[in-house]
C-alpha cells in the first residue's frame, strides 16, 4: 500500500530488535524510513489530516484489545505483517483507500452479552474472534465477516449498537 509510513511504537526504541525490524520492513515495503509516533495514537485525527497515511501498529504476543482504539472511526486493517515470533503489525489505512469486497474483515460492535445475540454471531454471518469488558458493563466484541450491511443488520436487530467496522484480512 503506497502512501505516507507512519509506525506507532508505545515501548522503548533503544535497542529495541522488533522495533528495528519493524523500521527495516516498512523501508522495504514502502522506500521510505516511516514517521515515529510514541505517545498516545489518534488514528482518527491523523487519517483526517493525512488521507493518504499508512499507520504501522504493532500488536505483540497476547495482546488483546489493541483493535478498541480503531472503533468509531474511519480507518480500517487491511494487512497483517509478521515482524517476528513477538511482534505482528497491523496496516491501517482510511476506509475510503481500502478493497474490502467480498474478503474477510474485522467488525467490531459494543454489545450487552446475552445468549441469543452470541448464537447468531457464530454463524455464517461472523465468529467472535475477541472479546473486551469495559467498566460501564459492556463488551467490546471483535468479530470476522465478510458482509459488513448483513452483519449491522444483525446487531441492531438485537438491540445493540454498532461502532464501526475496522478492518479486514
Amino acid at each position: 500500500m503506497k502512501g505516507f509510513p507512519i509506525l506507532y511504537w508505545p515501548h522503548n526504541t533503544n535497542g529495541n530488535t522488533d522495533y528495528q525490524l519493524s523500521r527495516k520492513v516498512i523501508n522495504n515495503l514502502t522506500g521510505m524510513m516511516p514517521e515515529i509516533i510514541t505517545e498516545d495514537l489518534d488514528v482518527a485525527g491523523i487519517l483526517e489530516q493525512k488521507q493518504d497515511a499508512v499507520i504501522y501498529y504493532p500488536v505483540f504476543c497476547e495482546s488483546t484489545g489493541w483493535w478498541g482504539e480503531l472503533l468509531g472511526g474511519s480507518g480500517v486493517v487491511i494487512e497483517k505483517i509478521i515482524v517476528s515470533p513477538e511482534c505482528q503489525l497491523m496496516v491501517i489505512v482510511d476506509e475510503s483507500r481500502a478493497e474490502l469486497n467480498g474478503q474477510n474483515r474485522l467488525l467490531a460492535a459494543e454489545i450487552k452479552p446475552a445468549s441469543g445475540f452470541f448464537k447468531k454471531m457464530n454463524s455464517s454471518v461472523a465468529t467472535v474472534a475477541d472479546m473486551l469488558a469495559t467498566d460501564a458493563g459492556t463488551i467490546l466484541a471483535l468479530f470476522s465477516g465478510k458482509n459488513k450491511n448483513q452483519f449491522i443488520n444483525i446487531i441492531e436487530s438485537t438491540g445493540n449498537s454498532y461502532l464501526g467496522c475496522i478492518g479486514q484480512y
